[in-house]
């Protein structure tokens, strides 16, 4: 394997970081997820919202307070900002949980466009290499320009092997991303039509 990577040449070192970060990436946001997860309390949320059906406002925010779920989270900080703005308070919560859940990603699309790249960059740089033997003391060998097409390859299959591999862990962290949106969204909506039935509750709506 060593020998193969040197033989593929410069371009992998560029191709080897890339790989690295790629690893690193995955394995990070994958524990990421699976302590998200963890984390997720559905039967906190749902408390939270039976509080506010029953026009306790302050109990379901003592409930969500110093909780780890993402959603509960969201409610508990537009509950507790619903006087300046309740749809603000929802947005701004719910950005800076997704802009938890969206960590890596650019990482990992950059990745999947760039590492075919600069294999085929390898490749081009050694196909030159290559062809240029031909105008060299080197023509009546041409073993060396076979072997040198064949070596410039190396860096194509290795950049399109890094993209493969990154864009799994890209498409399932796009899909818990939006897994998470719609988790927000939906307990946002249901906290809305609460608070919109307790126009009693200090006289505010939202």
């Amino acid at each position: 394997m060593i020998k193969i990577f040197l033989n593929g040449g410069p371009i992998m070192w560029p191709l080897l970081i890339c790989s690295i970060i790629t690893v690193a990436t995955a394995l990070e946001r994958l524990f990421f997820i699976v302590r998200e997860r963890i984390r997720r309390k559905p039967q906190l949320v749902e408390k939270i919202l039976e509080r506010v059906e029953h026009h306790d406002l302050d109990g379901a925010i003592k409930i969500g307070n110093d909780n780890r779920d993402y959603v509960a989270r969201v409610l508990t900080f537009a509950l507790a900002h619903r006087a300046e703005s309740f749809s603000s308070a929802v947005l701004r919560a719910a950005n800076l949980e997704l802009k938890k859940f969206n960590r890596g990603l650019a990482i990992l699309d950059t990745i999947v466009t760039l590492a075919p790249l600069l294999g085929l960059l390898g490749t081009v740089t050694g196909m030159i290499h290559a062809f240029g033997l031909l105008g060299g003391r080197q023509l009546d060998a041409p073993e060396a320009i076979t072997g040198g097409i064949s070596q410039a390859l190396i860096a194509t299959a290795f950049g399109l092997s890094i993209a493969i591999v990154a864009l799994i862990p890209l498409n399932f962290l796009n899909s818990k991303l939006e897994e998470a949106r719609h988790d927000i969204e939906d307990a946002a909506t249901q906290l809305e039509l609460h608070l919109e039935q307790c126009k009693e509750c200090k006289g505010e709506t939202k």
